[in-house]
């Protein structure tokens, strides 16, 4: 199958020039890092995770909302689904190597990656982290090969599949769960001190992940003729609203249980997001609210099923990736990390090195699923004889 990357129109080797064009020069800005150190990013003694681990954590729920295709089609029988299911675990891989690239970069010095594996701590989450994800990887390889490679030679994937698929269901919610438990297990962090901060993650997830994918299958059918099917869109839209309104829930839980208790610890978070200061607003919180306004707004679209699959969808998944992006992303980290230990407010903002770093990782990720989205295209254009 490896020989449908070698074929296609100018504009897909134009895209992936352009790819490595980027990765090239992100690259430069990843050996300033290496040879300066940290010190070139935001980050500092009181705000140890920044915009490399806020990535990190939004692109495991996007890995982890594959499930959201993957239940549906095998639990309830929901052959629309099979269509695009390929994509979803296609993407949930492109999202694992970016998950891991965004640790490496975080590390400072690459080797230190070693040391989890040559020194594992059963005691650590992050060790349970580390396997979970190369767990999921290996199943969304080894799943997303073989069901494409029977698909080719028209025949039914072999029967030990099945079990795979079942086992990554499960492993779906367990690398997310995980992933809370990084935050939810720091006693000193008010904001991630939360029983809820895993079921947040998950129901984040599940709908931003899917928003994702949607709209890449909307450019994919604008450039390819590839079309997932009507009812398909139409079912997934009705996941992503409903995880989005549970998403919004818990959120307003979150303000419920702070301020109606009136503990300063878990208040102050909050009220820096989008107050912020001495009087001053923080940038973060400019991004805050729009976040707010944008979650709204895409519910607004979302929620009416006369509008849910008209015109207007792409644009509300547009807004419902970045709210959650906002949310998930520097507003979960830097919520996290101030005040400090201290009762302080330390000011973090990404720097220019760590932007163009992150976006060298954006672009590998870009680059994968390319790879393995034509692969997957040009099997299902034989098969299915649809337009390039």
């Amino acid at each position: 199958m490896l020989e449908k990357l070698l074929t296609g129109p100018k504009r897909y080797y134009l895209w992936l020039l352009f790819l490595l064009c980027v990765i090239g020069l992100c690259a430069l800005a990843y050996c300033v890092q290496v040879m300066t150190g940290l010190g070139v990013t935001g980050m500092n003694r009181d705000v140890s995770w920044g915009l490399y681990i806020s990535q990190f954590t939004y692109f495991v729920g996007v890995a982890a909302s594959a499930v959201m295709l993957v239940l549906p089609a095998y639990f309830h029988h929901y052959v629309k689904f099979k269509r695009m299911i390929i994509f979803g675990e296609f993407m949930a891989v492109a999202a694992v190597c970016m998950c891991a690239l965004f640790i490496v970069v975080d590390l400072g010095q690459p080797h230190r990656m070693a040391n989890v594996m040559l020194h594992p701590t059963p005691n650590s989450v992050m060790f349970y982290d580390m396997i979970v994800l190369i767990g999921y990887l290996c199943l969304n390889i080894i799943i997303g090969w073989v069901t494409l490679e029977a698909e080719r030679l028209e025949v039914a994937p072999p029967k030990w599949v099945k079990p795979l698929v079942y086992l990554s269901i499960i492993w779906a919610f367990s690398i997310h769960t995980v992933t809370a438990f990084l935050y939810a297990g720091i006693p000193g962090r008010h904001y991630w001190l939360t029983a809820i901060m895993a079921a947040r993650f998950l129901s984040s997830a599940f709908c931003s992940g899917p928003a994702i994918l949607l709209l890449l299958l909307f450019i994919v059918r604008r450039l390819t003729g590839f079309d997932p099917g009507r009812d398909a869109i139409k079912t997934l839209a009705t996941i992503i609203v409903y995880a989005m309104c549970i998403n919004v829930f818990f959120y307003l839980l979150e303000i419920f249980t702070s301020f109606y208790s009136n503990i300063p610890g878990h208040m102050e978070p909050i009220i820096f997001l989008f107050q912020g200061h001495g009087g001053h607003l923080a940038w973060v919180s400019y991004f805050m609210w729009a976040a707010v306004i944008m979650a709204i707004a895409s519910l607004a679209i979302l929620i009416p099923p006369q509008t849910r699959t008209g015109k207007y969808l792409p644009h509300a998944l547009v807004m419902l990736v970045l709210a959650s992006w906002i949310d998930k992303g520097l507003g979960l980290l830097i919520g996290g990390f101030t005040p400090n230990m201290y009762e302080t407010f330390t000011p973090y903002m990404p720097t220019g090195i760590e932007i163009t770093v992150a976006l060298g990782v954006y672009a590998i990720g870009a680059l994968v699923l390319s790879l393995l989205w034509k692969i997957a295209l040009g099997i299902k254009r034989d098969v299915n004889n649809f337009c390039d």
